[in-house]
């Protein structure tokens, strides 16, 4: 898809180079030499002919190699903003979801729960395996083609549970030293420049704390690391899954297509 913005961005370019740019060059040239005996218009249509006949080779390849150079530039600025306005746009449209009432729709492809992001509640104790699938899921929100909400501190079914057991786990017991554990976790786990992706907030509902993470789409693949191995995880449906090394290569060719 780049790869196609790019080579249109080159062809106009190159086009808005010999029609705009050398004309222009030649407006200001008449000016500033003072060519005489001929109207300014009448000027800059002889050369731009005298362009096209080829009869200026050097100059006109210059010119087209500038609005190349332009056109490639414009078309990177417009890919830069138009991420940063996609992500915008998906962050103000999920703040303006009322929090209760997603948490009553349940679950699904856009939406999960998750109790805690380190406290086992059966165990009554700290849980790697639990910090490890809210990962996963947030690996699987930034690999889909839309991302999602993930909210920890709700139950499977909507039971608002809190975090006051993770962050009594915490050195600084507050929503900061969460934010802090929960960026490290994915710099440590899918790499720094993934958490970008993730925007935290803290909601205060039925008197218990929640925190609502907003994943927005990765630019690249994400992968889970975890000792020497690397899995891709995507959101299907209402769950996260491993895809194999076939399926996985598949999706990524697809999803990230240049």
């Amino acid at each position: 898809m780049q790869l196609k913005l790019y080579l249109s961005a080159a062809v106009i370019g190159c086009m808005a180079g010999i029609i705009i740019f050398y004309p222009l060059y030649d407006f200001v040239y008449y000016h500033e030499r003072g060519v005489e005996n001929i109207a300014v218009f009448d000027y800059i249509f002889e050369r731009f002919i005298e362009s096209l006949q080829g009869h200026t080779p050097i100059k006109t390849w210059f010119f087209a190699k500038v609005g190349i150079v332009f056109g490639v530039v414009l078309a990177w600025v417009y890919g830069k903003l138009h991420k940063k306005l996609s992500q915008i746009e998906q962050l103000t449209a999920e703040l303006q979801r009322d929090l209760k009432a997603s948490i009553h729709q349940g679950e699904g492809p856009l939406l999960e729960f998750k109790s805690s992001f380190r406290w086992d509640y059966k165990q009554e104790c700290t849980n790697k395996n639990i910090e490890i699938a809210v990962i996963k899921t947030l690996a699987g929100f930034m690999n889909s083609y839309t991302g999602g909400t993930l909210l920890v501190g709700v139950a499977d079914n909507g039971e608002i549970l809190g975090l006051e057991n993770d962050f009594k786990t915490l050195r600084r017991k507050d929503s900061d030293g969460y934010e802090q554990l929960l960026m490290t976790t994915i710099a440590s786990s899918l790499g720094a420049r993934f958490c970008q992706y993730v925007h935290v907030m803290f909601h205060f509902v039925d008197e218990q704390y929640v925190c609502r993470l907003i994943v927005n789409p990765s630019a690249h693949p994400v992968f889970f690391k975890q000792n020497k191995d690397a899995k891709f995880f995507l959101r299907t449906g209402g769950g996260t899954r491993d895809l194999n090394i076939e399926d996985a290569t598949d999706y990524i060719t697809q999803r990230w297509r240049r």
